[in-house]
């Protein structure tokens, strides 16, 4: 009996995991709902962190199953560089340690895309490992290591 629960279980189990591999790696159309939601989701600790509107120009927008990767510029409303005076951004601005980047994983859970992480300005691949530390789906970054 015992056994068979285990056998029922682990077929269920590759089962699952055949399913989200399966799930094809894919952009969200300009205009549609889901970009939206998904860029929303991040735009609000985005403009929070820099203190001020923020439009994303992205470079990847990758979605699998519940999960995304973003990455490009973030920009001013009309289409510049954010102001990074007064953010903590602005030392490594200063000193020149800063690109002018965005990176985020979010997930969908509940209905709803919640940001996982985000980083902002880095100067190296700085989302290499994120698919091991936050248990995502590989195919979704441009880049691992």
């Amino acid at each position: 009996m015992r056994k068979g629960i285990i056998t029922a279980f682990l077929v269920l189990l590759a089962a699952a995991a055949a399913d989200v591999s399966a799930q094809r790696v894919y952009t969200p159309e300009k205009g549609s709902a889901e970009r939206k939601a998904i860029l929303d989701a991040l735009r609000v600790p985005v403009e929070r962190d820099l203190k001020q509107k923020i439009v994303f120009n992205t470079e990847h927008f990758n979605v699998q199953g519940n999960w995304a990767f973003l990455g490009g510029d973030p920009q001013s409303p009309t289409g510049g560089k954010p102001n990074y005076r007064g953010t903590r951004y602005w030392e490594a601005v200063r000193a020149d340690m800063f690109d002018n980047n965005f990176f985020a994983i979010l997930r969908k859970s509940g209905g709803r895309w919640r940001v996982v992480t985000y980083a902002i300005g880095c100067t190296d691949v700085c989302y290499a490992d994120w698919w091991r530390r936050h248990r995502a789906p590989k195919a979704i970054f441009p880049y691992t290591e």
